[in-house]
């Protein structure tokens, strides 16, 4: 079955060619730094603390996504300058969630801020800039999955047609979509339920999005394999326990403190008494 519509990667400017990824992904670190700017009265921050947090994060995500994934294709690298060629493509999400993090972490050590509070607000708007970002791999036509050959299942968005390689699992497109509820997820989490508790918000993320991610990733043909296992899988699952300790943990501290509240309220009314 061919292709009714062949997709551009991007335009040209004179000699200059303009990346629709490129565009997509400024867009998406842009959206990014303005829902955290909106998110930031939750917990007490300002406009000028994201702004500034975000010259720590933004440079630290590009290299984490770079080395994180020339050190799992490093068979891709014979020239040593190749490497900094971030124009040809060749950045992973796993090693921008983690410079990224570095990078919050730093802002915190420095400018003494509180890590969690910082993380809820953040976390909303880093999974809906993922769920933005992923539309760069459909211009780019990567991060699909296993072919689809049944011509009653190749239409768009349940597959997607790579030219010169046929119908393939619309991995990009169900990322995006999971990525986009579990924004709105958190959103509710933070603003209507209001979970008041540092981490909370922030634990969440790590389990919605490992969830996904892992179940996903199975479903990919690019990924970055350590031995025979898919890395980014791994690392979902790692997140996943990570946010369910979290969350287990801040649970049982919430608990803590509540008994604690009315031991004390008891402890006041038989004093009056007394």
């Amino acid at each position: 079955m061919e292709s009714a519509l062949s997709i551009p990667s991007g335009f040209y400017i004179g000699d200059l060619k303009i990346n629709f990824y490129g565009i997509i992904s400024a867009l998406s670190y842009l959206l990014g730094v303005l829902i955290t700017i909106k998110n930031s009265k939750r917990r007490g921050f300002k406009t000028e603390d994201i702004l500034t947090l975000a010259c720590y994060v933004i440079p630290l995500c590009i290299i984490g996504a770079r080395i994180y994934y020339v050190v799992f294709s490093l068979d891709k690298y014979t020239n040593f300058w190749d490497v900094f060629k971030i124009w040809e493509g060749g950045l992973a999400f796993y090693g921008g969630l983690i410079g990224g993090a570095l990078g919050v972490v730093a802002y915190c050590l420095i400018h003494k801020k509180n890590f969690l509070a910082l993380a809820d607000i953040i976390v909303p708007s880093l999974i809906c800039a993922q769920a933005l970002g992923r539309w760069g791999n459909f211009f780019n036509q990567e991060a699909y999955g296993y072919a689809v050959t049944d011509p009653a299942w190749q239409w768009f968005p349940f597959a997607v047609y790579i030219d010169g390689n046929g119908w393939h699992l619309a991995t990009f497109f169900y990322e995006s979509l999971w990525n986009f509820v579990s924004f709105c997820v958190l959103m509710l989490m933070l603003y209507r339920v209001n979970f008041k508790q540092n981490g909370f918000v922030a634990f969440s993320y790590l389990v919605l999005y490992g969830i996904g991610r892992a179940i996903i990733e199975g479903l990919r043909t690019d990924s970055l394999y350590l031995g025979s296992f898919r890395v980014s899988q791994i690392l979902s699952i790692v997140f996943i326990a990570i946010g369910v300790m979290g969350l287990f943990a801040l649970t049982l501290k919430s608990k803590k403190s509540t008994k604690k509240d009315v031991t004390e309220k008891i402890i006041e009314i038989l004093k009056k008494d007394l």
